[in-house]
């Protein structure tokens, strides 16, 4: 599992104007399964995803197709963990520790 943090590194208005592309893009990325969870931080200064992939370079070239990334307003911080506990709804996402 991922926790994808992004941080904007342009004006927000700059932000927005790739706004609509980058919601279509996680739209398709909830639909392949591969996002569970996003929103933006508060205060308005990045977002954040809550992912699954099989493993960390699929996770990045996934980022790398995000319309932020692609216009060159937002940053991503990318980090990896094991979800050893999950609420019910997420319960097939759990891991054993190795």
């Amino acid at each position: 599992m991922f926790v994808l943090e992004l941080t904007y590194t342009a004006p927000i208005e700059d932000v927005d104007a790739v706004l609509e592309a980058h919601v279509a893009w996680l739209d398709e990325l909830y639909q392949k399964g591969v996002f569970l969870a996003s929103g933006r931080k508060n205060p308005r200064d990045g977002g954040v995803i809550l992912a699954v992939a099989e493993d960390r370079a699929r996770i990045e070239e996934i980022a790398a197709t995000d319309p932020f990334v692609e216009a060159r307003v937002c940053a991503y911080r990318i980090t990896e963990f094991v979800a050893t506990k999950t609420a019910p709804g997420l319960e097939r996402y759990r891991e054993t520790p190795v």
